[in-house]
């Protein structure tokens, strides 16, 4: 078998290594942080302590025998749950509609759609309050679920928009001229084919929800507190271990999401 050598205008895995020693040290930047978390949370330390000298469980079981701890969790997911439940359907129909448009304003209308990702978090989170504060929303459920769905639509936004352009319309079109309704189509052609993208779509708007901070320490609070804003006031308060091992908690659920979403997209690649 012949070797084939690269030739003057190729570049090699050698000439490229500047590039992943670039990448790698960009990655053990943005992961280090949480990496740390880690340890931290199984320290026997009365204080946060890297790397721990003794090793315990004692601040995971300080988080699930706190009934405070415990409501909040019971906030953020039922928060994270209904954010799901309302962004994913929102956001597919709105994807679907940009899609078939063939007028000139869906791009204007898509890039307002966008505006969440692109504003400051602060500035919605101060807009939400003052309009809570006007129609009696702020320290409730819904305020929460309200805010964190206009955070979450634009992920499932993007997430299906990309799984439509994978998608050939002219099996909707098929469907139609048979005698199906345009939702009748969309649900039995439509929605079957591109269920990966709504699928991850719906895990990105959960985990929008569920670590979301600086929109729920404005519009929660009380009973209603979020997770995310008891472990802010407790690390204001006082800087307690419990917070590494809640933390650990929710990396662990925002990594196993992320990798269904991964898992997901491979199991619609054909091959």
């Amino acid at each position: 078998m012949s070797k084939s050598f690269a030739s003057d205008t190729q570049i090699t895995h050698l000439g490229r290594l500047w590039l992943y020693l670039f990448g790698a040290l960009v990655m053990v930047f943005l992961m280090f942080p949480s990496v740390v978390v880690i340890p931290m949370s199984f320290s026997d330390s009365t204080y946060l302590e890297f790397p721990p000298r003794e090793w315990s469980l004692r601040w995971y079981e300080n988080y699930f025998g706190s009934i405070e701890w415990r409501e909040a969790t019971y906030v953020s997911l039922q928060a994270a749950v209904l954010t799901m439940l309302v962004a994913t359907p929102v956001g597919t129909a709105a994807a679907y509609g940009l899609h078939v448009s063939g007028r000139r304003m869906a791009a204007t209308m898509q890039t307002m759609l966008l505006m969440p990702l692109m504003v400051p978090i602060i500035l919605i989170a101060i807009g939400a309050f003052y309009l809570y504060a006007r129609l009696g929303l702020n320290y409730t459920i819904t305020g929460v679920v309200v805010a964190h769905t206009v955070l979450a639509i634009p992920f499932v936004l993007v997430t299906v928009s990309s799984g439509l352009k994978t998608y050939d319309m002219n099996q909707e079109m098929v469907a139609r001229s048979l005698g199906a309704s345009r939702l009748r189509a969309f649900l039995t052609v439509t929605l079957p084919q591109i269920r990966f993208s709504v699928v991850a779509g719906a895990l990105f708007a959960f985990i929008t929800s569920l670590d979301e901070v600086i929109v729920a320490m404005f519009v929660s609070g009380g009973e209603n507190a979020t997770l995310t804003r008891r472990m802010f006031n407790a690390l204001r308060d006082q800087i307690d271990p419990t917070i590494a091992a809640i933390s650990t908690c929710l990396i662990l659920v925002s990594v196993i999401s992320l990798l269904l979403v991964q898992w997901l997209g491979k199991a619609r690649t054909p091959g």
